[in-house]
């Protein structure tokens, strides 16, 4: 019974997540035609009969339709067994990484406890670090057996941008660790149900708002897309580490990288904003406002609050992601790597060194 609830939870996370990654191509193409005052994808429509258009044809059916249709080209001198094999090694860590991410508190049904998260896992977030490093590979693998300096190009710039900020995100991760004293995911977000000063939700962002920036930097520069898109930069490299791809493994990439927007909003989300919790709505109490009675609530209603919560909380921070993309310039490779080694480096290290030594002061005084 067991391993049938894991796989049924399990298949659903990584259907959320595929579902979400097309929902935010939309998003990417209505919220740029905002930014530049542009109406956006509208052309496409349900046999003309929908009374508004916006854009969910073009971008949800009609564009990947031609995508996947279009001929599937490897170059002559290519390796076709890397070539093949690249957009899936990039795409798979980007999604199973949502897997040790919990969506919501336990709950009990049929008097079995089911804990809402596809893997229950000790050490998620060791998990998930592990998993997300490995999405370099795919980049590498594809620059390499495309047999194309221009691919080859951007799979170097890749692996040197992904591995440089890997290091800060993962010190970063270091730090939340020493606060929460556990790589158990689920562990920390119930951390998080406290209240600061008996009002303000006791999430990872106030005590930790250096390690909440610099990871969320970091993510953004794992995703590969402005301002850290070196890896492609369609002005000086074509299309980058994917340029001899078409069809439905140039779709693989493109997902690739709208599901890391996921992964990053989904651990943000989990580490700083509470991940499923509610402020002030406890699973066991109710709705407990400060100062007032606590309000007993269904324990369904509760789970779907929680979801919810959680749901809102990752769709916030992956509009925030594609704002960004359509705001900021693109930085110079030196740019690039000074902000990574020079910048961020030091001050997740010198984060982590003044946690490590709050921590040890704090137990002292007990």
């Amino acid at each position: 019974m067991e391993w049938l609830i894991g796989g049924i939870e399990s298949l659903g996370v990584i259907l959320v997540v595929l579902t979400l990654s097309a929902l935010l191509l939309w998003v990417e193409r209505k919220g740029s035609a905002l930014v530049q005052n542009r109406v956006g994808a509208n052309r496409a429509s349900v046999l003309g009969i929908m009374p508004f258009n916006l854009g969910f044809m073009n971008t949800l059916m009609a564009d990947p339709l031609k995508l996947f249709t279009k001929e599937d080209f490897v170059p002559a001198n290519a390796d076709r067994l890397g070539h093949a094999l690249a957009p899936c090694i990039a795409l798979f860590p980007a999604i199973v990484t949502f897997a040790a991410m919990p969506f919501g508190d336990s709950v009990s049904v049929a008097g079995r406890v089911i804990n809402l998260q596809a893997v229950n896992l000790d050490v998620g977030l060791l998990y998930i670090s592990a998993l997300a490093s490995m999405g370099v590979y795919g980049i590498v693998l594809a620059g390499w057996a495309s047999n194309n300096r221009w691919a080859l190009l951007g799979s170097i710039r890749g692996s040197a941008q992904m591995i440089s900020y890997e290091l800060a995100m993962g010190i970063s991760l270091v730090s939340m660790i020493l606060l929460y004293g556990t790589l158990d995911m689920q562990e920390m977000v119930r951390s998080q149900g406290k209240l600061l000063f008996g009002v303000l939700p006791a999430w990872g962002v106030f005590y930790q708002p250096v390690a909440f920036l610099i990871l969320l930097t970091a993510g953004i520069a794992e995703t590969k897309r402005v301002p850290f898109d070196l890896p492609e930069c369609e002005s000086e490299l074509i299309a980058g580490y994917y340029t001899e791809y078409s069809g439905g493994k140039q779709a693989c990439f493109m997902l690739s990288d709208f599901a890391e927007i996921v992964m990053v909003s989904g651990l943000v989300t989990t580490l700083f904003f509470g991940g499923w919790q509610v402020p002030y709505l406890d699973s066991n109490a109710g709705l407990s406002l400060p100062g007032m009675t606590p309000v007993a609530l269904p324990g369904a209603l509760i789970t779907a609050l929680q979801v919810g919560s959680f749901g809102v909380k990752v769709l916030f921070f992956c509009c925030l992601q594609i704002l960004v993309r359509w705001t900021l310039p693109r930085f110079r490779y030196d740019q690039l790597m000074n902000l990574g080694w020079k910048k961020m480096m030091p001050i997740a290290l010198l984060n982590m060194v003044a946690t490590a030594l709050v921590i040890l002061l704090v137990e002292q005084g007990r």
